[in-house]
């Protein structure tokens, strides 16, 4: 299982694996034009001394990914009301952390009851929808969209405590996104930016003192892209409230302001690495790395496995102060 686990995520970052099949046995001058053949010109293999065909790896084009998903121009409007995947839908069923918090804190609330029963190791699912509210609403193709994030640890191997659910996050979510390919000029080294985003999001975990959290903010958002890669610009400007009523009033200190999340999709595999800034203190924030191959490479649609790495603060709200360090592996359930 672990060798097949290994053997799927390198796959991730070539787009060869059946080239190599089929092209390692061929005399020196043959092999290397059956590489070019794959890697230079995306054509089929055909490869001497065979019948069989094998279909090219079809390379991912970030800038149709991004006007599909987002309906960025008229061809690809599809009405309200239709629901659409947002962030990653997936279900990890180990996730190991190598700080389990036992003991939540914040400064208003103070400290939780210690849960010294609960394991470094459980699971993490998150499910994330969206829908289209308003089309071409002030600008050409601009929309406005809603959505609706829950990402839940679940201690679901402790036997102990009856598998209670650690944490659940609750964010909905109001995006404008305003197309921007027709009216800004293509970037140096061919980047482009597709996309403005402007949102307004209210987060909190449902639960009371003292481990009650919670914040809204609203944030502007720029999508990059370039071929196979893309990139993801965000800054959040925190809401302020009363000092009474924030749970978490030295949450942006932890979990820092800005999002820098960097993708590529060399073929069926994607790549994504994700970093929380504090510009003040660059001790904080924290890194996400997550790597996703197809469980059935003839359908990249299908059931994806999922390996999710994290580091620094605020894997949840609960956590916004707690470092650790956690490992996630299991499916990302679709994508539409």
């Amino acid at each position: 299982m672990i060798k097949a686990i290994f053997a799927a995520l390198t796959a991730i970052f070539s787009a060869s694996g059946y080239a190599q099949e089929h092209c390692k046995n061929l005399a020196d001058i043959k092999r290397l034009q059956c590489y070019d053949d794959w890697f230079l010109t995306g054509s089929n293999l055909n490869l001497a001394g065979t019948e069989e065909s094998v279909p090219a790896v079809e390379l991912t084009d970030i800038g149709s990914v991004l006007r599909s998903l987002w309906e960025l121009s008229p061809e690809d409007k599809r009405g309200t009301y239709t629901v659409r995947t947002y962030q990653a839908n997936f279900v990890l069923p180990y996730h190991y952390s190598s700080n389990i918090n036992k003991q939540p804190t914040t400064p208003t609330l103070g400290a939780a009851d210690l849960q010294e029963n609960y394991k470094p190791h459980e699971a993490k699912i998150q499910l994330s929808l969206r829908a289209k509210m308003l089309e071409n609403v002030l600008l050409p193709d601009a929309d406005l969209w809603f959505a609706y994030t829950q990402t839940s640890l679940w201690q679901v191997w402790n036997s102990e405590d009856s598998a209670p659910f650690r944490s659940t996050d609750y964010q909905p979510e109001i995006i404008y996104v305003i197309p921007t390919l027709n009216y800004l000029q293509p970037l140096p080294f061919g980047w482009n930016i597709n996309m403005v985003q402007l949102g307004f999001v209210h987060q909190s975990n449902g639960q009371s003192e003292p481990l009650s959290r919670s914040w809204n903010r609203y944030y502007v958002a720029l999508a990059l892209e370039h071929e196979q890669f893309g990139l993801f610009l965000k800054t959040n400007r925190r809401i302020k409230e009363k000092q009474e009523d924030d749970d978490n009033p030295d949450l942006t200190r932890y979990i820092g302001s800005s999002e820098v999340s960097f993708s590529w999709v060399p073929g069926p595999g994607s790549a994504t690495i994700t970093r929380r800034l504090n510009w003040h203190n660059h001790r904080r924030g924290a890194w996400q790395l997550d790597l996703t191959y197809p469980l059935s490479r003839s359908n990249p649609e299908s059931l994806r496995l999922h390996l999710q790495l994290f580091s620094g603060y605020g894997e949840t709200l609960l956590d916004y102060n707690h470092r650790q360090n956690t490992l996630g592996l299991g499916v990302m359930l679709f994508n539409f």
